[in-house]
């Protein structure tokens, strides 16, 4: 096992990795939520909340792509 530091009984890169991706989850559905909420207030109707949440959440779905895409591809 080495020198290795332990936190919670992970190494520290797999304490990383996993909080990593949680938080960015928990992170993009905060980001949902006020895109929503953005949605309701402003009284946009079902095609304009549509048009919000592709602009507004088109950068996280990005970052899911590519996510998926180096699972795919095996990087």
């Amino acid at each position: 096992m080495g020198n290795e530091p332990i936190i919670f009984g992970l190494t520290v890169a797999e304490f990383e990795a996993i909080s990593l991706k949680v938080l960015l989850t928990a992170l993009i559905l905060y980001m949902v939520f006020i895109i929503g909420n953005l949605a309701y207030k402003s009284k946009a109707g079902k095609y304009g909340a549509a048009w919000m949440f592709l602009a507004l959440g088109l950068g996280f779905v990005g970052f899911v792509a590519k996510g998926f895409i180096e699972r795919l591809l095996g990087i």
